[in-house]
């Protein structure tokens, strides 16, 4: 078929003739003489430099700018995998024009909602050969994108892994658009992978982001609040206890936690008071999948979260409580109620001691550690105040700003 391009002795005319009728097959959507295009290109006896050259125009029209000529997405599938499987044995020579088509036939199947074949399009792209210099701007960009991909098909551990790729060449330097969408999407894998409370913290941050992080740019009200309802919810989901209940003050204290839809689920949690069955069941409807996961105990992650929440509010109701009241207070059997119980006061996040003999739990107040903190705490509020009215006596205009 292409004998008589073959035999131009002028590279220059034979390249424009090769480009020329690769025109006319996209043209007329001729995919079996593209086909052969390719055969030919990707041929040992072709030369390299001809090669690179029509290929270049190839993935250029197979991924046109917006509103070019382009053949239709099945049919760009069909071309892209085909040519993929015939450049992969001279893929080094050809890595720029691999790279191309590899992007188009994941936006394809991104288009498609399939998340798995999109990441694992991007994923081959060789971002670290050696043969070509790439921006990290770039190769940040598509390790981030390949990330989110997975998190669309709940695989955390994939996800991480190219997080973690972007994380070792992200500097402050790096596009801010690029900077923020590596810390949701690294939030989100610790919120998918169940570090609830390491997520809620990196959500929280995301939420106070300010245009300045941005390079001036500015982010919708809407955008912080959605980043401070994840931060709520993954602080509600984290295991019961000290740290747990100190973040939970802070996301109390955030003006903004008003607006929300889970405020009253955020405030009765916070003030370490009982969540009642209909409170869980309206909270529930808010959780993604992964929120609602299947234990091996049997009950959901939601379930942990709130019976963990409840044994913590009946310590402050109850001086000491036997297991099977424990267990009808949360809903549980006795033997379930004094496991969770036991495991939490393992784990340093419950004062209480268990008298297994007469199956009761004594729980524990430590007053003297809330003395010190409330004093601690007066001690700050007295010395700021002290700075403020030293600031107000050497400059008394801003008694006006601060007033």
């Amino acid at each position: 078929m292409f004998d008589e391009i073959t035999a131009i002795v002028d590279q220059k005319t034979r390249i424009d003739k090769y480009k020329e009728v690769q025109a006319a097959f996209f043209q007329g959507a001729q995919v079996d003489q593209l086909k052969a295009l390719i055969d030919h290109m990707a041929s040992e006896d072709m030369s390299v430099i001809i090669s690179r050259q029509v290929l270049a125009e190839f993935v250029a029209l197979l991924a046109p700018p917006t509103g070019g000529p382009a053949l239709e997405p099945s049919l760009v599938k069909d071309v892209a995998v085909y040519a993929l499987e015939r450049l992969q044995p001279r893929v080094v020579s050809f890595e720029e024009q691999v790279t191309v088509i590899r992007e188009r036939l994941a936006a394809i199947f991104e288009a498609e909602e399939n998340w798995a074949l999109a990441a694992r399009t991007l994923a081959a792209i060789p971002l670290d050969s050696g043969n070509r210099v790439l921006d990290d701007d770039y190769k940040v960009r598509k390790y981030v994108h390949i990330a989110q991909l997975y998190l669309e098909i709940d695989d955390p551990v994939q996800a991480e892994a190219y997080i973690n790729r972007a994380s070792l060449i992200i500097t402050p330097e790096t596009e801010a658009g690029l900077r923020l969408r590596h810390k949701v999407c690294y939030a989100r894998i610790l919120d998918s992978k169940r570090k609830f409370l390491e997520a809620a913290v990196r959500y929280y941050q995301l939420s106070q982001v300010a245009h300045l992080e941005l390079g001036g740019s500015k982010v919708d009200e809407s955008e912080l609040l959605k980043a401070l309802t994840a931060a709520v919810t993954c602080a509600i989901l984290a295991p019961a206890g000290p740290q747990r209940s100190r973040f939970l003050a802070t996301l109390y204290k955030d003006e903004r936690s008003s607006k929300l839809g889970i405020f009253s689920v955020l405030e009765k949690t916070f003030m370490e008071r009982v969540l009642e069955r209909h409170e869980v069941v309206s909270f529930a409807q808010t959780l993604a999948p992964h929120q609602m996961a299947k234990l091996d105990d049997g009950s959901t992650v939601l379930d942990r979260a709130v019976i963990e929440h409840n044994v913590l509010s009946a310590s402050r109701l109850y001086t000491n409580i036997s297991f099977e009241q424990l267990g009808a207070l949360l809903a549980i059997s006795a033997e379930q109620a004094e496991l969770i119980a036991s495991k939490m006061v393992a784990d340093g996040r419950m004062s209480a001691t268990i008298d297994q003999v007469d199956a009761v739990i004594d729980f524990e107040t430590d007053s003297a550690s809330m003395t010190n903190w409330d004093a601690a705490i007066a001690r700050v509020c007295h010395k700021t105040e002290q700075i403020a009215s030293r600031a107000i006596a050497k400059h008394p205009f801003l008694a006006a700003s601060l007033g």
